[in-house]
């Protein structure tokens, strides 16, 4: 059994929830003396009282298998603070609003940071009436390729899931986007404000060298 429901960690969850030992024993159906035995290492707790435990602590049964707590700041559910889980085995997309133990096929998955777009990540956003078209300059073969595009405002998020040898496109409704996260498969997640990929004209250009300017290096990002 994993040393993170005995010893130490027991004592520390105990004392952190202002508890004595005689308050645990008596959530748990058990006698001080039992949690005593497992603070001090003499002692397992049988696996029917994991989840007791748990709940005891205000933790899942996850979190104290595991060894890590959650503690989740994004109480407001502010979409542009989600976090990505990506398994690259089977390909599964799991979002949270925030701080969450996630597994996939019982492997634990940690959250992609995200990244700066580069040179080898370009993307391209432009604003086609109440919708934004990004398009990103990226391969799309069976063993590289874009495997989701999606577009935060601080209430909602849109998600588009891409396949190899498709287009590395997508269209969002406007609806207050202010990032855009895209995930390579080989490279990981990557995201950037929708201002910075922006080109927020209209198509008629008043300057002809502006407009030429512009397209001469969409022209470079994707040809």
């Amino acid at each position: 059994m994993n040393q993170y429901v005995t010893r130490t960690i027991i004592k520390e969850l105990r004392e952190r929830n202002k508890m004595t030992q005689l308050q645990l024993a008596d959530k748990l159906g058990v006698t001080d003396k039992t949690i005593s035995k497992w603070e001090t290492g003499k002692g397992y707790p049988d696996i029917t009282l994991l989840e007791p435990i748990a709940d005891a602590f205000s933790i899942s049964v996850t979190e104290l298998i595991s060894g890590s707590t959650v503690s989740n700041t994004n109480v407001s559910a502010n979409m542009l603070r989600s976090k990505f889980y990506v398994y690259p085995v089977c390909g599964n997309v799991i979002h949270t609003m925030g701080e969450a133990v996630i597994h996939c096929h019982g492997v634990q998955l940690a959250p992609a940071v995200p990244e700066e777009t580069d040179e080898n990540h370009k993307i391209f956003i432009e604003k086609v009436e109440a919708e934004y078209f990004v398009c990103i300059d990226h391969d799309m073969t069976k063993k590289h390729y874009i495997s989701f595009i999606a577009a935060a405002s601080s209430d909602r998020m849109q998600m588009v899931k891409l396949y190899p040898e498709g287009n590395a496109e997508a269209r969002f409704k406007i609806n207050g986007v202010k990032r855009i996260f895209f995930y390579c498969n080989k490279d990981g997640l990557f995201s950037i404000n929708v201002v910075k990929g922006l080109d927020d004209r209209e198509k008629s250009y008043d300057d002809v060298e502006e407009r030429r300017e512009l397209e001469k290096v969409a022209g470079i990002l994707f040809r």
